[in-house]
């Protein structure tokens, strides 16, 4: 199975909202956790194959906003475009972060960062692959959940203390704060309404590529060890996505689960790295990026 390699050079290129006339791969990697050492040294030593290769970031790059400005200005600095789109940890206030900003503000914050170094984020206009397996509209989408992934019989006002009582707590809950909004739920319908216009005005005539940190439809969640955590993981707003946004593939993280899997004939590609305890299991060496496009051959 062909991936990307950890070792070589590339120059650094910037390319932001153009079309790729290469024949680079569209890579696609999340939860890089780079506050672990052991992850660190993986994200130094990557590599694109070519000086053409394009990386999506799908969330979780690291809690502490000098950590997640150091992540991706090195990815930057070796591929040829790099999108990101954050996750649960990069929306932490940290007792310990230099930047004490909560919720969109802190959010915009990491926009105004990424815009600083070259990097692609959810607020810039979506870029066009025409690399191998292209051309896709490239959609970074920041969304976050609702807490409609729980069952039927739970309402909404019970739902975190349902899963209390089954000893599962999202972290979320002390440190990602939803200022201005009322509640995550609330921040998570705006965004999802904002994005939602956002890919209707795009070109119907493309395919896209809908990259997203919490996986835009149930089923991925439904291998979960623990599966009160599945509320913390996406919103049932965005069951349809993929097939009303003409998805080629679907780009996703959090669960840190890596897999390929199928839904309405559209590929969803969980790319997580996840915690060394977690990758240290199956991972080799050159095997920590995900190819989104072109496919990988199954053989």
């Amino acid at each position: 199975m062909r991936r990307g390699t950890i070792d070589g050079k590339t120059p650094q290129r910037i390319v932001k909202n153009v079309i790729n006339k290469s024949k680079g791969r569209l890579w696609g990697i999340s939860d890089l956790h780079v506050s672990h050492p052991q992850n660190r040294q993986v994200l130094e030593r990557l590599r694109p194959e070519s000086e053409d290769d394009w990386l999506l970031v799908a969330g979780d790059v690291a809690e502490l906003t000098p950590d997640i400005e150091w992540a991706l200005t090195v990815l930057k600095e070796r591929f040829a475009t790099v999108v990101w789109t954050p996750g649960n940890h990069e929306l932490w206030t940290l007792g310990d972060d230099p930047v004490q900003l909560r919720g969109e503000e802190r959010y915009r914050h990491l926009v105004a960062m990424c815009r600083r170094i070259g990097v692609i984020t959810p607020e810039d206009p979506y870029p066009v692959w025409t690399g191998s397996g292209g051309p896709a509209t490239v959609a970074p989408l920041f969304l976050l959940y609702d807490y409609s992934f729980r069952p039927p019989g739970v309402p909404r006002q019970d739902a975190v203390d349902w899963a209390r009582s089954a000893g599962v707590l999202c972290t979320d809950e002390f440190y990602l704060h939803c200022h201005p909004y009322p509640s995550r739920d609330a921040w998570c319908g705006a965004r999802v309404e904002l994005t939602e216009r956002r890919l209707a005005e795009r070109d119907p005539g493309i395919p896209t590529v809908l990259v997203s940190h919490f996986p835009l439809i149930r089923e991925p969640t439904l291998v979960l060890r623990h599966p009160q955590f599945a509320m913390w993981c996406g919103t049932e707003l965005t069951h349809d996505w993929h097939r009303r946004f003409a998805a080629s593939v679907a780009v996703y993280g959090h669960l840190h689960i890596p897999r390929t899997s199928w839904n309405d004939g559209v590929r969803f590609e969980e790319v997580s790295l996840g915690y060394p305890r977690e990758w240290l299991q199956w991972t080799r060496s050159g095997t920590v990026l995900r190819s989104v496009l072109p496919a990988e051959d199954p053989s």
